[in-house]
């Protein structure tokens, strides 16, 4: 009998509305088989849990994450916390889960449905088939780097200092994270940095390439600028299979590859953490999408997202790929079906809110299983 500890963090905003249809599936998959349990304990993040406690995430809540077999994350943040100050803000709650889970390595696939091809802002010869993944860099680099502070200098005068930081061993494992991914998928991994006028990006470039030499010479390494990286996404995006590049340009750029697919609501992650000694990592799962305070409460956001999250649970934490494999079988024949949400909806589809969005693929489920 397998069973799985999963601690689920809804956040704030549509973080609780599609949070809802990811536990519907959880417990759609604890009624179908004797063999397999998934455990969770739900709790507070980001600007719920400052509401309730004054900080962006309790220790108690942290003390759960790392006991899990896995952490589902909903969206955090929202113009109601404008004013927290910086270390309270509701970001800083995922800021730390990252940081004390150790969760280093960040997957973002990026895969054009053929239904959805139309719904992207590039033409569908484009991105129709599009399926690569953008490994990013999560625990260092200028978003953990020191120091970080604006002084004040007088007469009016600010200045700010972000610490753009990076070592050997943290360029290391996220370069060894993809070229192992890649050698699963199209053996082609870009390496993306900025070599050209910053020095973090030239050691980056450096360790990438001693590292593919000496480990994984049967991979293809191209390396790229990040800016230039940007621009080959928009202009051409199926030369890419693996993307793997730092915490700042991997925000920007899994933001890009996410318009590719037609929408923010289509984009899924991973966050892992190193094994340990019984082959174990910590894990995190979240949509690459924000908290959408503009139209929490309305049923319309888009629940496919956090639902894929959960199949990348199942794929890499549980080791469960059949499982896996259905449910994104399942978002693919609704999508097929012509349902879509607000934030996809193409002339001649039905628009569907949250709920129904959820209903239909545990529809579909139930007919895959059947």
């Amino acid at each position: 009998m397998s069973t799985f500890d999963l601690l689920i963090l809804p956040g704030d905003g549509i973080g609780t509305e599609i949070m809802v249809e990811v536990n519907r599936i959880i417990e759609w998959f604890n009624k179908q088989d004797n063999s397999l349990t998934f455990n969770c304990e739900q709790d507070l993040v980001g600007g719920s849990a400052y509401d309730a406690h004054g900080v962006a995430i309790t220790d108690a809540a942290m003390e759960k994450a790392l006991k899990a077999d896995a952490v589902i994350f909903g969206a955090v943040g929202g113009p109601k916390w404008d004013d927290v100050s910086y270390e309270a803000r509701p970001e800083a709650g995922l800021l730390r889960l990252r940081k004390d889970l150790g969760l280093f390595a960040n997957l973002r696939p990026a895969i054009c449905y053929p239904a959805l091809a139309d719904s992207s802002s590039l033409k569908r010869e484009l991105v129709e088939g599009l399926d690569m993944l953008i490994v990013r860099e999560l625990t260092g680099g200028v978003y953990f780097g020191e120091p970080k502070e604006i002084t004040d200098l007088g007469n009016g005068q600010k200045r700010a200092v972000d610490t753009q930081l990076y070592e050997t061993y943290e360029i290391d494992r996220i370069a060894r994270v993809a070229f192992d991914l890649a050698g699963k998928r199209g053996s082609l991994v870009h390496s993306a940095e900025k070599r050209n006028v910053m020095k973090s990006g030239v050691l980056w470039n450096e360790v990438v390439t001693n590292i593919h030499k000496e480990s994984y010479p049967n991979i293809k390494l191209e390396h790229i600028l990040a800016d230039n990286c940007a621009m080959q996404l928009v202009r051409n995006p199926k030369q890419f299979d693996v993307i793997v590049t730092d915490n700042l340009f991997g925000d920007v750029l899994s933001d890009v590859a996410a318009m590719l697919t037609g929408s923010l609501g289509m984009l899924p992650s991973a966050s892992l953490g190193a094994k340990d000694e019984s082959g174990k990592a910590k894990a995190m799962y979240e949509p690459v999408h924000g908290s959408a305070p503009d139209i929490a409460g309305k049923g319309l956001a888009n629940p496919i997202a956090m639902i894929a999250s959960f199949a990348m649970a199942l794929r890499y934490t549980c080791d469960l790929t059949a499982e896996a494999d259905m449910v994104e079988k399942a978002i693919a024949n609704v999508l097929d079906q012509g349902l879509r949400t607000g934030d996809i909806m193409q002339t001649g589809k039905q628009q569907v809110t949250t709920s129904d969005m959820g209903t239909a693929i545990l529809n579909e489920l139930e007919d895959l299983v059947a």
